[in-house]
C-alpha cells in the first residue's frame, strides 16, 4: 500500500482503541504514508498485526513517534522492533529504527534492547545487520522534529495528566496536513497546531450518565480526556476538512458504556462539520479533491495473495 500523485498522504487507523483489550479496537496506532515514507505514531498492542494485514512490512517501518509512554500505545512496538530485525519476508530491516518520544525516550529504547538482547544473540546471523537490531531515541520538543523527503512533522504539547509529559504531531507534506491529537483534555494547542489542517485525527472519551457522580471517572479519566461537546468546539474552531475519532473511550455504568453513535449525536449536536468514528483499519485519503475514507478490510479481499508486501 503506497501513495500516489492523486492521494499525497495516506492514513490507516491500525488501532482505535484503548486500553481495554477489544478483538474490534486494537491499541492506538496509525500509519502515515508520504513521498515514499512509513511513519508509525504510537504502536499499542497489535500494531504489528495491523501493519501486516495492510501489507506493509515490519521493516519498512521509517520512524516510530510516541505521543507518550501510556501502555496501551507502546505496548504494540517491542513486536515491530524484534521482529522488523528478522530476516524473513515480514522483517528485512537493514538499518536502526529511529523512535521519537518525550523526555524518557532514551531509557525507554534502552530498555526495550536491554530486554531482546537474547534474542539478538541467538539470532546473530550473517544475515542480519548488526545496525537493524539498534533503536535510535530521538527525544521530542515543541517545534518540527522530523524532515525528509519534503515530509515535515511538527510536535506540539498537549495535557493529559499531570504527571505525563504527551506530545501531539501535526504531518505536512506537498500542502496537505494532517494532525493528530494523541491522547488529551481539551487544549488549545490542539486547536493552534490544527487549523485549517485536512484532516483532525482527536481523541474523545464519553461517560454513562450513570456515572457522573463517580470520582475516579469524573476527576480522574475524564479530566485527561476529551468529552464529546468537548471536541466538537475544538473542531468548530479548527473547521478541519474532516474530523475522525480515535482512542474511543466508552466509560460505563454497566456492562455497556455510551455507543458510538450516542458520541457523533453528542457531537454533532454542536458541529455542524463533517465528523466519523474512526474503525481499526479504516483509510484516509488526503488529496486534492478532499479527504475520504475507507476500509482496508475490503481492498485486502481483492489484493492478489502474492503480492509482495512494501
Amino acid at each position: 500500500m503506497t501513495t500516489h500523485d492523486s492521494t499525497p498522504i495516506s492514513v490507516t487507523l491500525l488501532g482505535t482503541g484503548t486500553p481495554q483489550p477489544d478483538i474490534e479496537r486494537f491499541g492506538p496506532a496509525t500509519l502515515i504514508q508520504a513521498a515514499g515514507l512509513n511513519l508509525l505514531f504510537d504502536a499499542g498492542r497489535g500494531a504489528s498485526l495491523r501493519l501486516t494485514q495492510v501489507g506493509c512490512r515490519l521493516g519498512a517501518i521509517d520512524a516510530v513517534f510516541l505521543t507518550h509512554f501510556h501502555s496501551d500505545h507502546t505496548a504494540g512496538l517491542p513486536d515491530v522492533y524484534a521482529s522488523g530485525y528478522i530476516p524473513g519476508p515480514f522483517g528485512k530491516r537493514q538499518k536502526a529504527l529511529t523512535v521519537y518520544g518525550p523526555e524518557g525516550i532514551e531509557e525507554f529504547t534502552e530498555g526495550l534492547m536491554l530486554a531482546f538482547r537474547g534474542d539478538m544473540r541467538e539470532r546473530a546471523i550473517k544475515s542480519i545487520s548488526p545496525d537493524a537490531t539498534k533503536l535510535e531515541p530521538r527525544e521530542v520538543a515543541e517545534g518540527i522534529v522530523y524532515e525528509q523527503a519534503g515530509v515535515t512533522v511538527t510536535a506540539f504539547g498537549t495535557y493529559h495528566h499531570d504527571f505525563a509529559r504527551t506530545y501531539g504531531y501535526r504531518i505536512d507534506y506537498a500542502g496537505y496536513s494532517v494532525v493528530l491529537s494523541g491522547d488529551t483534555a481539551a487544549d488549545p494547542r490542539v486547536i493552534d497546531a490544527a487549523v485549517g489542517c485536512d484532516l483532525l485525527i482527536h481523541e474523545v472519551a464519553a461517560i454513562d450518565g450513570s456515572m457522573s457522580d463517580n470520582v475516579f471517572f469524573r476527576d480522574v479519566v475524564m479530566r485527561g480526556h476529551t468529552s464529546p461537546e468537548e471536541a466538537a468546539h475544538v473542531f468548530e474552531a479548527v473547521q478541519p476538512k474532516l474530523a475522525v475519532f480515535t482512542h474511543i473511550v466508552q466509560l460505563p455504568g454497566g456492562h455497556v458504556g455510551p455507543s458510538v453513535q450516542s458520541i457523533l449525536d453528542r457531537t454533532s449536536a454542536i458541529y455542524g462539520g463533517s465528523v466519523i468514528a474512526g474503525r481499526d483499519l479504516m483509510i484516509l485519503e488526503v488529496g486534492s479533491e478532499g479527504v475520504f475514507a475507507s476500509d482496508a478490510k475490503q481492498r485486502l479481499s481483492v489484493t492478489s495473495e502474492e503480492e509482495e508486501p512494501i
